[in-house]
């Protein structure tokens, strides 16, 4: 990956949660040295500040469960049109925010590989599939619909922006789930999605894996979106998190994946999200999604800085 644009986008979302603190989650990005990170590395690195929401319109739904639904609806707006627009000029970094800013940034992301006759790739990482409709989610809680929603299944017409262009289902890897619902459970196995589990990374590896993805993304010259959930991250070493489930992905897990996501020059937008930091220790988490960053785009194994605290 040569020198390369960073265009931040901080997405201060905490409606598609049931608990405070991610809109928090911006700030502490920034304030753990993500700038300076992508510089250290070469990159230029445009901060375009906070995104604000569009206007709220009265919506509603037959599930009693949803909350919050005009505000992720204008989350969603926004975001698509920032992303498309950031990823004109370089790569969206975007900062967040709970995982339904999500529904945003692959509208946008999709929209755009469209527009340039290129075909959308994603590796979702992340402990929860987020395949919930507006009919099946039971919680209410909209960070568990974007990918259902950016796959354009039933159920969201006249409520969410319609879809310049959907995902393809054979062209999303989702790595490190470990906690999925029974109705979400139905919609991956009649998606046909690539899924790989942490008992397949227990008994394969993540390279084994996430070679195999990357191969097919690179004999289709596709253009890679990676989303990255804290809770795809164990616990142990990413508190700072509202949905812990134990059993994530380790320290060196994640940095290897990290680097091999560089190493295959194809990635071309990011999202960092349900970083909580009212939930963190002094700032631990934050800090491991900066260094994973800079991991992605290209500081190796031997450039880690020791840290003496």
């Amino acid at each position: 990956m040569d020198r390369t644009n960073c265009i931040l986008l901080g997405a201060p979302v905490q409606d598609g949660t049931g608990r405070l603190g991610c809109d928090m989650g911006p700030s502490a990005f920034r304030a753990a040295g993500i700038g300076e990170a992508l510089r250290s590395l070469g990159h230029g690195v445009v901060d375009r500040g906070n995104v604000a929401p569009a206007p709220l319109r009265p919506l509603s739904h037959p599930n009693p469960a949803i909350h919050a639904l005009p505000e992720i609806v204008a989350w969603t707006e926004v975001l698509s049109q920032a992303v498309y627009d950031a990823g004109t000029e370089g790569m969206p970094i975007v900062l967040g925010g709970d995982h339904s800013l999500a529904a945003g940034t692959l509208a946008g992301h999709a929209r755009l590989a469209q527009e340039r006759g290129r075909k959308l790739f994603v590796l979702w990482l992340d402990a929860h599939p987020d395949m919930h409709t507006l009919e099946t989610t039971e919680s209410g809680h909209l960070h568990g619909v974007p990918m259902a929603y950016a796959l354009g299944l039933p159920g969201f017409d006249g409520i969410f922006p319609p879809l310049a262009a959907a995902l393809s289902p054979e062209r999303v890897c989702m790595m490190g789930l470990r906690s999925v619902d029974p109705a979400e459970r139905q919609v991956l196995a009649a998606t046909g999605l690539r899924v790989h589990d942490m008992r397949a990374i227990d008994e394969n590896g993540v390279a084994a894996l996430l070679r195999g993805f990357l191969d097919e993304v690179a004999a289709q010259d596709g253009l890679l979106h990676v989303s990255l959930d804290v809770d795809f991250l164990d616990p142990d070493i990413a508190p700072g998190v509202g949905t812990t489930v134990p059993g994530g992905a380790t320290f060196r897990e994640a940095h290897l994946i990290m680097e091999m996501l560089h190493d295959s020059g194809r990635v071309a937008s990011l999202d960092l999200v349900e970083l909580n930091p009212f939930l963190d220790e002094r700032g631990r988490t934050a800090r491991l999604m900066v260094d994973l960053t800079a991991s992605l785009m290209g500081r190796s194994v031997l450039d880690r800085p020791t840290r003496s605290f």
